[in-house]
């Protein structure tokens, strides 16, 4: 899962990346309201974290700007000012949830959990399509029922095909929901045809009705 965090307090913004991370999600960070809106203009994400308070420009300001793209990412305003009228113009505006500062990580974490399963899932706990099931809170896989083991990238490659089914997903847009957008492009783009290469051998050993299938010169598409 990919997450950004729009927050001008740098250790703030540290600790929160710190602790994302160790929960094997994909991190990326802006600090004012230019760079956050230069994010979500070259990225999708899961879920974005973002203050009302920025530098150059209101948190609440971009709410309004991904709710006016019609953006699908789940959105969490984390913000120190606790003010009933900010936190409905938050919601208002197209918020999916708002956490007052202070705040201890382990709830942060179960509001984006919480915010990205209503956004991307139903509101189901699992991602199912065919015979594939995921559980993404604790990051488990079935086939028929039956449990497999993927590693950490085969995991969030299937993720992100399994929470686009049937889309043709571009070969860059898989590299940078998987590996983030700070990493040599070519030497994911080799990786991605690698894990793939990986990840459908085991859907096939396992018996999995669903295949991702190369579109020549775009990318993938599971169906």
């Amino acid at each position: 899962m990919k997450i950004l965090i729009i927050e001008d307090e740098a250790n703030l913004r540290d600790t929160i990346t710190q602790s994302l991370e160790k929960e094997k999600y994909i991190v990326e960070t802006a600090y004012d309201y230019i760079s956050g809106m230069e994010k979500i203009g070259g990225y999708d994400y899961d879920c974005i974290l973002v203050d009302i308070m920025l530098p150059n420009g209101s948190g609440l300001s971009l709410v309004k700007e991904l709710k006016d793209m019609k953006r699908r990412d789940a959105v969490i305003i984390i913000s120190a000012k606790d003010a009933v009228d900010d936190k409905v113009k938050g919601l208002d505006l197209g918020a999916d949830d708002y956490l007052a500062k202070p705040f201890h990580l382990a709830e942060l974490h179960a509001r984006i959990k919480s915010a990205v399963r209503r956004k991307s899932h139903n509101g189901n706990n699992a991602i199912e399509w065919s015979n594939i099931k995921i559980d993404p809170e604790h990051r488990e896989v079935f086939i028929n029922g039956n449990s497999i083991t993927l590693n950490r990238k085969e995991y969030d490659v299937l993720y992100y095909f399994m929470i686009n089914p049937n889309r043709l997903i571009n070969k860059t847009a898989l590299a940078e929901s998987v590996w983030g957008d700070y990493t040599d492009q070519a030497d994911n783009l080799d990786f991605v045809y690698s894990q793939i290469k990986n990840l459908r051998k085991k859907l096939k050993d396992n018996n999995a009705e669903a295949d991702i299938q190369s579109v020549y010169g775009i990318g993938y598409k599971m169906i």
